[in-house]
């Protein structure tokens, strides 16, 4: 199983879609407060529907209450446009966590430094300074983590 981490998400929808993301992989989710929104059914919207039931959503007051709850052994990898390396030149294994930052700031530069050896991105085209959507750059991260474990548990 892959664990999904979101650093201080703003936007209750994105977070709901990556609910409903997660729920169908059998991923973690792993949020890093602070969040931008309320963090309930209510006002998330209707993009987690009824995938919050059944979905592992842990919720860590930091960065660092994140990272001591990190299984030994696992790779915690930092989606970023801070890198050269391709999200497909990993080889992500069962317990790996990827980390994607929030919408507006990503990440602070101690995450950076801390995870640079295993930071990976998205590419998109040269002369653009934008990103991909939160929740579409997270299905993309995760579903090459799910191939490359053979979809194990998928139908």
């Amino acid at each position: 199983m892959i664990n999904i981490v979101l650093f201080e998400p703003e936007i209750a929808g994105n977070t709901a879609n990556i609910v409903r993301s997660c729920n169908l992989t059998k991923s973690n989710l792993h949020l890093i407060r602070p969040f931008g929104f309320i963090f309930d059914e209510k006002h998330m919207g209707r993009g987690g529907l009824d995938y919050w039931e059944g979905t592992n959503i842990v919720i860590h007051d930091s960065f660092e209450d994140f990272m001591e709850s990190v299984e030994e052994g696992a790779n915690v990898f930092l989606s970023t446009t801070h890198t050269n390396k391709f999200y497909t030149d990993v080889e992500y294994k069962d317990g790996d966590y990827i980390l994607f930052g929030s919408e507006s700031k990503g990440v602070y530069d101690y995450i950076h430094e801390r995870l640079d050896n295993h930071a990976i991105k998205i590419p998109i085209r040269e002369d653009s300074d934008r990103s991909l959507n939160l929740a579409n750059s997270v299905n993309i991260v995760l579903y090459e983590a799910m191939r490359q474990l053979n979809f194990k548990g998928m139908r």
